[in-house]
């Protein structure tokens, strides 16, 4: 993922190529991704953030969300839940 895409993408992609239980409860963004988020946020607390910057940022924590709903059930569906 380069430097100019939303950080959001990589969760995007991990989701669209299907994964187990166990794929999706092991899943983090890479570093990039997570420098990223840290920046906006950053920016976002100083009021630097661009709206283009902030769309960013909530698609990226609206699919955090989301996949951190996915590990729960996950967990859930390998404990036989």
């Amino acid at each position: 993922m380069s430097a100019a895409s939303p950080a959001y993408l990589e969760i995007i992609e991990f989701i669209a190529s299907g994964s187990t239980p166990e794929d999706v409860i092991e899943f983090h963004p890479s570093q990039e991704s997570q420098a990223r988020v840290s920046e906006l946020i950053e920016r976002e607390h100083s009021g630097q953030l661009t709206p283009d910057e902030k769309a960013e940022l909530d698609h990226f924590l609206e699919l955090e969300h989301i996949l951190r709903m996915a590990k729960a059930r996950a967990r859930q569906i390998l404990s036989g839940a």
